[in-house]
């Protein structure tokens, strides 16, 4: 299993887990149940008429963190959108409830995947373990 794909499976194992933005100096951290890996990359998806969407691209350095069997990850870098039609139609067939809300040519799907990130998993009984991508 890549270091990408160990990510994803402890996000998906753990079912939500927290996005960290900021707006201006306030940072504004919600909860998030999406990811994917697409092409190599990881991604998340959200509505462009959501606040988070305005916060990343007035912004794009993140952190999420979860929680999952005794052990945390936190993964920090850039997101990057993508607004092709092919990694919405990915997200939406792994996440189908999310179709009551959206749909890949609706205009509000949004996805972005990380840039430059770095997964820290830790725990109380282990030293860090950090992996790139």
């Amino acid at each position: 299993m890549s270091n990408i794909e160990r990510v994803c499976q402890f996000l998906d194992d753990a079912k939500t887990y927290y996005l960290a933005t900021s707006e201006g100096d306030q940072p504004r951290v919600r909860p998030f149940g999406t990811a994917m890996v697409y092409e190599g990359r990881l991604y998340i998806q959200t509505g462009k008429a959501k606040p988070v969407s305005r916060q990343i691209a007035a912004n794009p350095k993140v952190e999420i963190c979860a929680f999952h069997g005794g052990q945390w990850l936190r993964v920090a870098g850039e997101l990057v959108n993508d607004d092709r039609r092919e990694p919405k139609v990915a997200m939406l067939e792994k996440y189908p409830t999310l179709k009551a809300m959206y749909s890949p040519d609706d205009g509000n799907t949004q996805v972005l995947y990380f840039r430059d990130a770095v997964a820290t998993f830790a725990s109380f009984t282990a030293a860090p373990e950090e992996l790139r991508f």
